[in-house]
């Protein structure tokens, strides 16, 4: 329950507007599952997180950053804190030369098809990855072969105290899905790219080949929060999932999907209760075959 003092104190720092209250998660998440939030803040500017992780880190009320939630996965009975969107209001892009500057709610897809229309190339692996850049910076997102801390110039993050901080990639610690912003409750704000000059033809040509790749390979017709699992080392997580025989699994509405099992994927009726007995039921079974211990990749909101 939201106290009068602390709504009052956010309408101080955002337009009322901006304050959702008894939010459903379920329509910020790309699982599509979820109950309510206590109350969704939508940022527009960077002062505005600012103040916001200050007054919530000195009165120590919870919250959560969600961007896209691409990688997130809700629960059924909700949260019980503040959400800090970063979504379409906080989003934009500038290019300079090679440098290109994002803002965290900015999709990655558009800042790639950006990078491609001005002839820059080292972001064509994220054409089709459907996050924000801010999320992505956190978890360091890759695909192809590439990956953030290719490409990532620094981080303008604010921290706990709400200063605007500039972190460059010796400080991030960027790792196989993983980066110090995981960590530490530091808010990535904006994300400064350094590209390299390339042919724009040649670059559009690689982002086509891996969308088409996605639509092949991926289950992109139901809802879900991307690869389940993070890749074991020396393995392949769909590989060991399909090969333990859970292809097509199912638990109420959700399943291992069919195209790819490295997806755990909504079947429309699905429960965050059912994608969780699911992954519970998935990391037995291939612990139990191959005694490998599988991972999670999404973050559960919690």
């Amino acid at each position: 329950m939201l106290s009068k003092t602390t709504l009052d104190t956010i309408r101080g720092y955002v337009p009322e507007e901006n304050i959702i209250l008894d939010a459903s998660l379920s329509d910020y998440t790309t699982f599509k599952v979820g109950g309510k939030a206590v109350c969704i803040v939508e940022i527009e500017t960077v002062a505005q997180l600012a103040n916001m992780s200050r007054y919530l880190n000195l009165v120590e009320y919870p919250y959560f950053i969600l961007g896209n939630g691409s990688n997130t996965l809700a629960l059924d009975e909700g949260y019980e804190g503040i959400i800090l969107h970063l979504g379409k209001k906080f989003s934009g892009i500038t290019v300079e030369g090679n440098i290109i500057t994002a803002k965290a709610g900015t999709m990655l897809t558009k800042i790639s098809r950006v990078a491609m229309e001005n002839g820059l190339a080292g972001l064509e692996f994220a054409a089709g990855i459907p996050g924000s850049v801010g999320g992505a910076v956190v978890m360091n997102a890759g695909a192809y072969g590439g990956e953030m801390s290719q490409v990532v110039k620094l981080v303008r993050v604010v921290s706990p105290e709400g200063e605007i901080m500039e972190l460059t990639p010796a400080f991030l610690e960027f790792g196989y899905r993983n980066s110090v912003l995981k960590h530490k409750k530091f808010i990535a704000a904006e994300v400064v790219f350094e590209l390299q000059e390339g042919n724009k033809e040649t670059i559009k040509a690689t982002m086509d080949e891996y969308n088409a790749r996605r639509r092949e390979k991926q289950p992109l017709e139901y809802p879900s929060a991307g690869s389940t699992f993070k890749r074991p080392e020396g393995y392949f997580a769909g590989k060991l999932i399909m090969d333990s025989g859970l292809r097509g699994f199912q638990i109420g509405g959700a399943r291992v999907a069919d195209k790819h099992c490295g997806f755990v994927v909504n079947m429309g009726n699905a429960t965050a209760a059912d994608i969780l007995d699911v992954m519970a039921e998935v990391k037995e079974r291939v612990f139990d075959r191959f005694s490998v211990s599988l991972e999670p990749e999404i973050v559960v909101l919690k």
